[in-house]
């Protein structure tokens, strides 16, 4: 015993890692168990924000084609290498645009977005020993957001993190005069901007001139300007991609990354694509050499031949935006008629995104934070979790007036419209009886 004990002490202060580390979606995936544990019921798991299905017929019949493909290319590394013009069909389908048209543009395949938004920051030139030290590096991102660029920038890399507040109040759009107030306090310009759109978990798109506006800004201050589209494929006519507007600035240096997770159901695939000003890109592609050898080959084959069908890849992404939107159209209701307030309007893919109430199931939330130790909006998730099943995840935006809003992300990536799944939540939403 005494040995064992040892041991597990030795291996507890051998860690080097903060368990207050712990990513978001984990503790959420912890919480949903202790509610299965308790009830014997499954959670009404409005948390996932990966989707519930599974790529087309046509697509797995291609993996499976190119992955019986005795041809090397199909099994080696991929590199940068771009096959059967995978590229060239995810940025016209995604970003409206053919980049090949453009001289100062081009794009290179990725294995997902999580890892290349990852090395962004060192594609930037972070690293460089020309710099006085790391802080000195200065990184503008959003919140509320799935803060992975945030994370690594600040707490990985150790730059100097600019927080850009998404406003509920101004319906978590991209408004510049919040970039303004961010930047006000240093005289330094950023390195680098770098935004969701639509975001995550403010399902909102970006206009042109939102773009516009953006851009000019970081023209001024010679500034990079990346943006994560990974739901722009969700959001019809709802969102204008920044390739569609950034194009038709040359002097910009700027990217933007597409996936094929969110739009065609495929997130195991690892396979993406970043487009941008040439520079950028080929900086990214350095960077990309000593850290990952490419997509796997024969995924990224098979997406090169269906997207050659940009009508028929259309089509797809069409029915999946249809899918995702006939589930919004039963959930937002319910939860308005349920007394939720929305922090903004959903415009693309399966986030909805709602104000914590001041009080649910009779329980003031606040006291119930303080009696816990924990912020309002995971006092609230953990609450209606552990009471009703009901699982979304908490996040905290930032009012102009700088007190913390807490905030709760229900999503529709389950499928709500089964009637067994609506009639336990449609029972246990009743009990909520939100108060603001």
């Amino acid at each position: 015993m005494a040995l064992a004990c040892a041991i597990g002490y030795i291996s507890r202060v051998a860690r080097r890692i903060p368990p207050s580390g712990i990513n978001l979606f984990q503790l959420i995936y912890v919480l949903i168990r202790d509610y299965t544990e308790k009830t014997g019921l499954p959670a009404l798991n409005l948390s996932l924000g990966n989707p519930d299905g599974i790529p087309e017929e046509a697509i797995r019949r291609l993996q499976a084609r190119y992955a019986q493909d005795p041809g090397y290319d199909f099994h080696a590394y991929a590199e940068d290498r771009n096959l059967l013009n995978f590229a060239e069909g995810m940025v016209e389908l995604h970003g409206g645009i053919r980049f090949r048209d453009h001289e100062h543009l081009r794009a290179v395949p990725i294995p997902g977005i999580k890892t290349a938004s990852a090395l962004i920051p060192l594609a930037c030139g972070l690293h460089l020993s020309n710099r006085k030290s790391r802080e000195s590096f200065r990184v503008v991102s959003n919140l509320p957001a799935y803060d992975v660029l945030g994370t690594w920038a600040e707490s990985y890399l150790g730059a100097q993190r600019i927080v850009w507040p998404l406003l509920s109040s101004e319906g978590m759009r991209l408004g510049l005069e919040g970039l303004k107030r961010a930047l006000s306090a240093g005289k330094a310009s950023p390195d680098l901007v770098f935004v969701i759109r639509p975001g995550n978990p403010a399902a909102v798109g970006a206009t042109a001139a939102e773009w516009r506006a953006l851009i000019e800004r970081c023209l001024e201050r010679k500034t990079r300007l990346v943006n994560d589209g990974a739901y722009s494929g969700l959001a019809g006519a709802k969102h204008v991609p920044l390739a569609a507007v950034a194009k038709d600035y040359p002097e910009l240096e700027w990217a933007e990354m597409y996936s094929v997770s969110k739009s065609f159901s495929d997130p195991g695939a690892r396979l993406g694509v970043l487009v941008g000003s040439k520079d950028f890109v080929e900086d990214y592609v350095v960077i990309k050499g000593n850290t990952d050898s490419g997509p796997v080959p024969s995924v990224m084959a098979a997406y090169g031949e269906f997207l050659a069908d940009r009508q028929a890849a259309r089509a797809a992404l069409e029915r999946l935006r249809r899918l995702y939107e006939s589930r919004l159209a039963y959930l937002v209701p319910r939860l308005r008629e349920a007394g939720f307030r929305e922090a903004c309007s959903t415009e693309a893919g399966f986030f909805t995104l709602w104000r914590v109430p001041r009080r649910v199931l009779g329980v003031e939330v606040g006291l119930e934070a303080s009696r816990k130790g924990l912020s309002a909006h995971e006092a609230f998730n953990r609450l209606v979790i552990s009471e009703t099943g009901i699982v979304g995840v908490h996040f905290e935006g930032m009012p102009a007036d700088g007190r913390p809003e807490p905030l709760i992300r229900y999503a529709v990536c389950a499928d709500v419209l089964d009637p067994s799944f609506q009639s336990r939540f449609e029972e246990q939403l009743s009990r909520l009886k939100p108060e603001y």
